[in-house]
């Protein structure tokens, strides 16, 4: 017996939801981020669970390589503007940045 496609469009949309509220919530850039990779998985698992239902192929796991290897360039970026981000202040408070210095 087969997984129904609406069974991982629902654990694609609960990763998607609850990324979006951890980044509206959460005041740490960390947690920010993690946030950020949950929207990404949620789509990953969409772009998997149509590939697999659909006679598109293998499009969906190409595409959801792509995401996650832009996932994974965006977390090394990202990790690097927290840690100047840190330097500067002593904190990852996201609201503690409210200028800009060059």
């Amino acid at each position: 017996m087969e997984t129904p496609l609406a069974y991982y469009l629902f654990v694609g949309a609960v990763l998607f939801v609850s990324g979006i509220v951890c980044m509206a919530t959460k005041r740490n850039g960390i947690a920010v981020l993690m946030g950020v990779e949950l929207v990404l998985n949620g789509a990953n698992v969409n772009f998997v669970a149509f590939a697999h239902y659909t006679p598109l192929g293998l499009d969906g796991q190409i595409v959801s390589l792509f995401v996650i290897v832009l996932a994974a360039a965006e977390a090394a970026v990202a990790l690097a503007i927290a840690l100047n981000f840190y330097n500067n202040h002593q904190t990852i408070d996201v609201d503690r940045g409210d200028k800009l210095r060059g």
